[in-house]
């Protein structure tokens, strides 16, 4: 027996520690399946020793005992499911995108930005034109860079004519003055002078107006008491019968002016011989009788104070009226 033993002792360990190593990886090895049968089969591996010795041989139980417990763990191994032991990955951590802008909070720099809202790579809102007013807040997209703007991203308009600033040719337009495109009070007879200051509109084109938008005949002399023109005086009086001409439709009312040196009546007849002669070298010279009629109004509608000669010569005059 004991040589038995011996002979197939080498194999068998071999065999078992083959059988063991595979099962190495168990975690628990004290509830494998090959230590249960190892220590099972100790007991017949005891008995079948105790009754093939002749004598009560302990070297025969002794080998009974190792064989049977090397069988019995043979056996259970093949019932030890060998798996691996799972190996524990740390997980990295989540990074959160709190106001779903498409940036991670920690690199969000302008956290809690509405839902929807376009961002830069900051997680900040677009801002296209520079202005620093936010897309989705900018009531004037496209502002050009440098230019001023309110809390709406809308260009300042210092005097609310409508025009931004920065394209207002004419700033301080007073208030409801009404402007053209560049900001400038719409002057509709194309005198010189806007609407809101001009005394006297519709002037016609091709006339020449004062600052009161009226139309003045500067350059006409007379004698002093008289009414019968100057000669130096006729470049200015073909001007307007050029006007006439151009502008068939056109009728206009000859106003004779006077200063206030002497009497009321006297400048009254003064003023309407003046008007009638200009209005006949009108019609004598190619203007239509249709588009004429004159009238005197001495000196009751001065321009400008009597007391000084600069004053004085400038109520001497003769005016020209559009008739509508």
């Amino acid at each position: 027996m004991i040589r038995t033993f011996r002979n197939l002792f080498l194999p068998v360990l071999l065999i078992t520690v083959l059988v063991a190593s595979g099962c190495a990886c168990r975690k628990d090895f004290k509830k494998s399946y090959m230590l249960k049968g190892a220590i099972i089969g100790i007991i017949p591996g005891a008995v079948i020793g105790g009754e093939t010795s002749d004598d009560d041989d302990s070297d025969e139980i002794a080998a009974g005992i190792i064989g049977g417990a090397i069988i019995g763990g043979l056996i259970g191994s093949f019932f030890d499911k060998c798996e691996p032991e799972a190996v524990q990955v740390a997980q990295a951590p989540v990074d959160e995108d709190s106001d779903g802008d498409g940036v991670v909070d920690r690199l969000d720099q302008c956290p809690d930005t509405p839902r929807g809202v376009p961002t830069d790579y900051k997680g900040c809102p677009k801002d296209s034109d520079g202005d620093g007013v936010y897309d989705n807040m900018d009531k004037c997209p496209n502002t050009p860079q440098g230019v001023k703007v309110d809390s709406a991203g809308c260009p300042s308009d210092s005097d609310s004519d409508g025009v931004y600033d920065y394209q207002d040719k004419c700033p301080g337009t007073p208030a409801g003055v009404k402007v053209d495109y560049k900001g400038c009070p719409v002057d509709t007879d194309k005198d010189g002078v806007a609407d809101y200051q001009d005394e006297c509109p519709g002037t016609p084109l091709g006339a020449k107006a004062d600052s009161r938008g009226c139309w003045v005949l500067k350059g006409v002399y007379f004698d002093t008491g008289k009414s019968n023109i100057k000669p130096e005086s006729y470049p200015v009086l073909d001007e307007v019968v050029d006007v006439l001409k151009k502008n068939p439709d056109l009728k206009i009312e000859v106003q004779g002016h006077t200063d206030s040196v002497g009497t009321a009546s006297s400048n009254q007849v003064l003023s309407e011989k003046r008007a009638k002669s200009v209005m006949e070298y009108f019609n004598k010279n190619g203007a239509k009788s249709s588009q004429l009629s004159y009238k005197g109004y001495g000196e009751d509608v001065p321009i400008d104070t009597n007391d000084t000669p600069e004053g004085r010569s400038k109520n001497r005059r003769v005016e020209l009226k559009p008739v509508i």
